[in-house]
């Protein structure tokens, strides 16, 4: 069915006007081209914020954020609640250019973005991701930038040390588990046994995966692949249900990694990082958690306040998954608004 649409339906030249109509630059940091699309709103008072994509994802995935985070007056929220954006393109993904040499992990890309903000000017902003995007916005948090006052994740990093142990041991859970800890106990079990194994490959022998360049409907199957409930989710939109994904929205993601040849080179962010993804990091500035039920795991409330010590914003949302700006980006930019309404 993806074929099929791909071939005698999707429209790209849709998709390149929807970017071509946004404000795009790239500059050189460290030594490499970062590409970013920078909308400023027309409402005073607004509050940068940068926010960054992950894998399998893209500058698509936030482009249903733009119109209501920039201009909030036009989606019935308020212009108190106006934020300037940035969003960058990882290296190696996207318009970014593709690194040539070791060392772009989670912490370089930080570095890189405090410096991004900085030329642009924000002497104060805030900063948001999910999943590669989590990673990189919480060692710009760690690394405590001038100007940086809080983030926003949707996808925290949580699981307790004793927590994780249990599951690398293949224990039972800890007897004195709540409800929410125990489905968040059980959903990583899932993964840990089942899941995620494209991240092994990708952490292992990410060129190897060379074939994925020459196959645009094989790089469709390892993107598509990510983790069970967005396949499902993805597997209903091409049955013809109404999701909040389009055929349309996964094939301008796939199309984009495709026509930039960024396959492999995207790949490698899980090679060059050594960071455990789901262990708190010991991020002190102000943090909102927004926890999507379909996500990897559903972060319980316990495990984010120990996480984040200065946590001023947690939500469980009834709907939304790993994606959440692209699935839903209503209940997302709400929760943005939310998170940082204190911090104006």
């Amino acid at each position: 069915d993806l074929l099929e649409y791909w071939r005698d339906h999707h429209d790209w030249r849709g998709v390149e006007a929807r970017l071509n109509s946004l404000p795009q630059f790239v500059t050189e940091i460290d030594g490499l081209d970062i590409h970013f699309i920078h909308v400023r709103s027309r409402h005073e008072g607004a509050l940068p914020m940068i926010v960054t994509h992950g894998w399998p994802g893209s500058i698509i995935e936030q482009l249903k954020i733009v119109g209501p985070l920039t201009d909030p007056t036009m989606y019935g929220a308020s212009a108190e609640d106006a934020f300037d954006l940035v969003i960058p393109s990882l290296p190696g993904h996207g318009f970014s250019a593709k690194p040539d040499k070791p060392g772009w992990d989670p912490i370089r890309i930080a570095r890189a973005w405090a410096e991004l903000m900085r030329r642009l000017g924000y002497d104060r902003y805030v900063a948001q991701g999910g999943d590669w995007g989590n990673a990189v916005t919480e060692q710009l948090a760690l690394l405590k930038p001038e100007g940086l006052v809080g983030i926003h994740t949707n996808m925290p990093a949580t699981v307790p040390d004793e927590i994780q142990a249990a599951l690398d041991a293949h224990e039972e859970p800890p007897a004195d588990l709540d409800a929410e800890e125990r489905s968040a106990w059980d959903q990583l079990a899932f993964f840990d046994a089942n899941g995620l194994a494209y991240a092994q490959e990708m952490g292992n022998r990410p060129q190897t995966l060379y074939a994925l360049a020459d196959s645009p409907v094989g790089l469709a199957a390892w993107m598509l692949d990510h983790d069970a409930r967005s396949y499902d989710l993805i597997a209903r939109v091409f049955a013809g249900e109404a999701e909040g994904l389009s055929r349309d929205d996964v094939l301008d993601n796939v199309t984009l990694y495709w026509l930039t040849n960024t396959a492999v080179s995207s790949a490698r962010l899980y090679w060059e990082s050594k960071l455990p993804f789901f262990a708190p990091k010991g991020v002190q500035l102000p943090t909102g958690v927004s926890v999507f039920p379909d996500e990897i795991y559903a972060a319980p409330r316990s495990w984010a306040t120990r996480a984040y010590p200065q946590l001023i914003h947690f939500n469980r949302l009834e709907k939304g998954g790993h994606f959440a700006a692209w699935e839903q980006p209503e209940l997302f930019s709400q929760e943005v608004r939310a998170t940082f309404r204190s911090l104006r």
